[in-house]
This record gives C-alpha cells, structure tokens and sequence, in this order.
C-alpha cells in the first residue's frame, strides 16, 4: 500500500472516530501529531482531515444530492467517511485524478465496509464525477 493509500485509510478511521465520538476530526488529529503513543500522522493525511472538515457542509449536499434512494444518516459511518474523502479529493485535491480518487474510495470500502459499499461509493463517487467540472468552477468563482 503506497504512502498516500495510507493516508487515506488512517484519514477514514479519523473522520470515522471523530463522528462516533462527536468531536471536531482536526482536533482529533491535532491531538495526536507529535504523539509518541501513535504512529506519525502524515501530512497527507492531515490535509484531507482538514479538507473534508473545512467543505463540510458542501461536501456532505453533495453525497445527499447523488446517493441515490439513501439519506446521510442511513449511510453506514464508515461509507460516510470514505465518500467525504473521495468527494474533497475529487472536487479539491488538483493533484489527484479523479479516476484515481474514485479507485481509492473503491478500495477502502472494499477493505472496511459491507460487501456492498464498493459499488454504492463507485455510484455516488461517479455520478458526481460526471459533473465535478461544473462543480469545481462554481466552487472557484
């Protein structure tokens, strides 16, 4: 698993423990940078924290908007995670490809979900694809 593959697993189990303990994600892992009791945090990681934290709202209209027949709530947490990460990597991460922010999202369902999620995130994540240069422009100006 490359380095940023990684960095979005240890992203995922933080926006995730964050939700479960109703907490601020970026507080969370503020917490644990420097931290001898954890692994170091990656920078990686910390910037998709802090991304999906601060276009929160944004991102979260989004996955609403395009998961179809599911609300956010219904979702399961670990799903909600992984969608915000991938919706921020494909909307404002330059430097990622979208099909590349899709495979991952893929992929991390495929390792820490039900054997359903792939396939649910594929939908969400593709349909939003299919207009994320629409969105981008309009999140730009």
């Amino acid at each position: 698993m490359g380095a940023r593959s990684k960095a979005r697993k240890r992203a995922v189990d933080v926006l995730y423990e964050a939700e479960a303990r109703e907490v601020d994600p970026v507080t969370l892992i503020s917490e644990r940078v420097g931290s001898t009791e954890v692994a170091p945090v990656n920078d990686y990681t910390i910037a998709l924290v802090e991304g999906v934290r601060d276009n929160a709202a944004r991102i979260d209209q989004l996955i609403s908007e395009h998961a179809e027949g599911w609300n956010l709530n219904r979702m399961p947490a670990v799903d909600r995670a992984i969608l915000r990460i991938g919706l921020y990597e494909l909307l404002w991460a330059a430097d990622v490809p979208d099909a590349v922010a899709i495979d991952e999202a893929i992929e991390l369902a495929k390792t820490l979900s039900t054997d359903d999620s792939p396939r649910f995130v594929n939908g969400v994540l593709g349909r939003i694809a299919g207009i994320a240069g629409h969105l981008r422009a309009s999140l730009n100006g």
